[in-house]
């Protein structure tokens, strides 16, 4: 899914930073889970930069851009959303380290294609239960006398069930773990081992759902689906969770076949209408 949003836009004034006039049009399904806001500020940023004449810079575009998020909207998010729209590379997957912003594209192989299962339900109140998960983990890193769970390494200490309330014990489960998948996946793309990414994916997910605690009954349906799907490599959640979309990785040359299958899988499931979005990695926010 390319998420084209395209701004048509003519200065309002012969001033720059003065306005302009511009339309919307986009793909990407609202309130899914698939950073259709942090696309639309990109899309907004770039049409600026292009009026305006002010030069391309996506980082500090992202860094903008999740400024509003956080200032305007009121969602105290990271700048995760912002940086892929902005940054990604074409044919690649972007692996990013928050804490010096550097961004490392791998290259996904061509005999597999990302399929965006939408499961048709909606989340409410995910800004809430957002800050309720980061006071979680920041009070994990409080106990466990770490500036964040970053710090903590590649796995728990030893005596964390003690000095952690469960909670908290879940929440930095997940966050530990789920760092050292990233680096797994990352891994096993560059090797092309698209079996073992695959597995990354599927216990990311369990993970989500038992330690992060932010899947959902259609969301559990929709990985299982996947899952039971021809040419499917591993599936997972994706987006703040509770409802929205999953992500699987597919074999390329039966990817028509998974989306028929997994599709009608969920609705025997669930009795919901799914959607099956088959998906190449395309360059970050780009001018048509």
């Amino acid at each position: 899914m390319e998420g084209v949003v395209v701004l048509s836009a003519a200065l309002t004034t012969p001033e720059a930073c003065r306005g302009w006039r511009g339309a919307v049009a986009s793909d990407l399904p609202l309130g899914a889970g698939l950073s259709s806001s942090a696309a639309l500020e990109l899309a907004v940023a770039r049409a600026c930069a292009q009026v305006w004449d002010i030069g391309w810079d996506p980082p500090r575009a992202a860094a903008l851009a999740q400024r509003a998020e956080n200032t305007w909207v009121g969602a105290a998010t990271g700048p995760l959303d912002q940086l892929a729209c902005a940054s990604s590379v074409a044919g690649h997957a972007l692996q990013i380290d928050f804490r010096d912003r550097a961004m490392t594209p791998v290259p996904i192989p061509d005999t597999a294609v990302l399929a965006i299962f939408d499961t048709g339900t909606r989340r409410q109140l995910v800004t809430s239960a957002y800050a309720t998960r980061r006071a979680d983990c920041e009070r994990a890193a409080s106990q466990l006398r770490v500036a964040s769970l970053r710090d903590v390494g590649a796995e728990l200490p030893p005596d964390a069930a003690r000095r952690l309330d469960p909670t908290a014990l879940r929440r930095a489960r997940h966050i530990v773990s789920d760092n050292q998948r990233v680096r797994d996946f990352g891994d096993a793309l560059r090797q092309g081992d698209l079996a073992r990414a695959g597995a990354v994916l599927t216990d990311g997910h369990q993970s989500l759902r038992d330690d992060f605690e932010v899947s959902s009954l259609a969301l559990d349906a929709a990985v299982a689906a996947s899952e039971a799907a021809p040419g499917c490599y591993g599936a997972r959640m994706t987006g703040g969770g509770f409802a929205g979309c999953v992500i699987a990785l597919v074999q390329a040359g039966g990817a028509d076949a998974f989306a028929e299958q997994a599709v009608a899988r969920y609705h025997a499931k669930t009795g919901l209408e799914g959607r099956v979005y088959l998906c190449r990695p395309v360059e970050g926010t780009t001018l048509l």
